[in-house]
């Protein structure tokens, strides 16, 4: 009897073992899950910048036409500048919405100033440079 005492034991231990090593590989798998679907988000939404700031270009080429395009497509800039924000804790991520907040406050200040035709490069750089920060 002392001996199926004895076999048990170890074999408790190794079930105790794996429950464990399971319990932490799950741990690991749900918080690379996490970072996985940071950076999904912050690619989407780089994605949607991108289309906006398209939009803004067009607007700004066709100011003469329909003016407050250019004040829609800034809005949904800053919208999804705001997702972003909201969602990481990335340095790089960080810097590159606020530079691109910037660039878009610079457009929005010189359209309010009376430029129809306002200089949106530094938006386009900023937003090419948050896309390369989300890229994974």
């Amino acid at each position: 009897m002392a001996a199926s005492r004895h076999r048990r034991r170890p074999g408790r231990t190794t079930a105790i073992a794996a429950a464990t090593a399971a319990v932490a590989l799950a741990v690991s798998a749900l918080t690379g899950c996490d970072a996985v679907d940071k950076a999904l988000d912050c690619v989407q939404t780089a994605d949607s910048i991108a289309d906006s700031v398209t939009d803004l270009q067009q607007a700004v080429q066709n100011a003469s036409n329909d003016p407050t395009q250019t004040d829609e497509a800034l809005a949904a800039i800053e919208k999804d500048l705001k997702k972003i924000g909201d969602k990481t804790d990335n340095t790089d991520v960080n810097k590159a919405v606020d530079d691109l907040g910037k660039a878009v406050d610079n457009v929005r200040t010189a359209v309010r100033n009376g430029d129809k035709t306002p200089d949106v490069t530094p938006v386009t750089d900023a937003a090419g440079e948050l896309t390369k920060v989300c890229t994974p």
